[in-house]
């Protein structure tokens, strides 16, 4: 699977962003979809995820409610609607595809593709 990862910019506090991953890959429609997001001087952190079907999705605590994970399998694409941004959202987002266990959706590690990231800033 080969992704790209597309959507970045920048935007003041409170604003929105819609990031796209365009997989390809005979896999795609059987692998879990994940945001992850790496901010200077900070580690790696999942954002969301989404299982094959579409049907279970994942939010980290600091963006539920506020980002939304979806996916198309007839166009090879995953997307992470990000609505009221904050400062703290400011990071180089990546789109992965894997096959996790229920249990670590979150770890970069159980993910075996990765597409290049997309800067987000937010300004306040």
């Amino acid at each position: 699977v080969q992704l790209q990862a597309s959507g970045g910019g920048l935007v003041q506090a409170g604003g929105s962003l819609r990031l796209s991953c365009a997989a390809s890959g005979r896999t795609f429609s059987r692998s879990t979809m994940g945001w992850f997001r790496q901010a200077p001087g900070k580690e790696r952190e999942f954002v969301a995820a989404i299982d094959w079907s579409g049907g279970r999705t994942y939010y980290a605590d600091s963006v539920k409610g506020r980002f939304t994970i979806s996916r198309d399998n007839n166009k090879n694409t995953v997307n992470l609607q990000m609505n009221s941004l904050e400062p703290e959202d400011t990071a180089v987002y990546c789109c992965a595809a894997g096959q996790p266990p229920l249990y670590a959706y979150d770890r970069p590690s159980f993910y075996d593709y990765w597409g290049q990231g997309t800067q987000v800033t937010v300004s306040s």
